[in-house]
């Protein structure tokens, strides 16, 4: 399983050439395909209450255009969507989704 934690302080540090670009290149794969999710349909956007506490955080259940099936734990500020943590989803995250999207084609 994937996971990538996506913040603005990641380049930050010097690690060696080739590292650096392996990290950037997955990056700007990551930052792609979190767009995808956002801009395709059958987008599921719930409240992430759990995490929610010095600001309002959202999760959303989405797929690529790949059809690579993402978590994707976001927040809003000053009108831009600020990306905390993407993954591939779990089993049971995968059910929800299906479930939603069988309940109501149109999301």
């Amino acid at each position: 399983m994937h996971h990538a934690e996506v913040v603005g302080e990641l380049f930050r540090f010097r690690v060696g050439r080739r590292e650096f670009r392996q990290k950037l290149d997955f990056a700007q794969r990551l930052e792609s395909e979190c767009e995808e999710v956002f801009f395709n349909r059958q987008l599921n956007v719930r409240d992430d209450k759990k995490h929610s506490k010095a600001e309002k955080r959202y999760y959303v259940l989405g797929r690529t255009d790949s059809n690579r099936h993402l978590f994707i734990a976001f927040t809003i500020r000053n009108d831009l969507i600020r990306v905390i943590s993407v993954r591939d989803m779990n089993d049971k995250e995968l059910e929800k989704y299906y479930e939603r999207i069988k309940n109501n084609p149109k999301i």
